[in-house]
């Protein structure tokens, strides 16, 4: 059995750009617009901000993306969970317009380039 522990820093930046959001849209994610969808990755440590920049910088020089890459890359400096409704919100919602059209399709993609590190629960 996987042992989610085991995920690294360099993993979950891999599965951020390539899963999860579009690092070249300023401001927004899909159809969710404003300063609070920016594309931000958030490090704890020196080293991972080095990591993070490589990536970044490699990710453009390779020219992955067909526009620029605008994701920030800033320290941590604090966590804070959401509210109690958006705890486990695609759980107790997987029928939700929203989920099954911007989230459904992200963990299909999730389970299909890393199912080693897809967990359905």
């Amino acid at each position: 059995m996987f042992d989610p522990s085991q995920i690294t820093y360099g993993q979950i930046l891999t599965i951020f750009f390539a899963v999860a959001h579009n690092p070249t849209e300023l401001n927004r994610q899909g159809p969710d617009h404003g300063t609070q969808y920016r594309s931000q990755i958030f490090y704890g440590s020196e080293e991972q901000r080095k990591i993070a920049e490589a990536y970044i910088a490699q990710l453009g020089q390779a020219k992955v993306y067909a526009d620029r890459i605008v994701t920030r890359v800033e320290p941590l400096r604090g966590f804070y969970p959401a509210e109690e409704y958006h705890q486990d919100y695609l759980k107790h919602h997987p029928y939700e317009p929203y989920i099954l059209m911007n989230d459904q399709p992200k963990l299909a993609n999730l389970q299909k380039e890393f199912p080693r590190l897809y967990r359905s629960e």
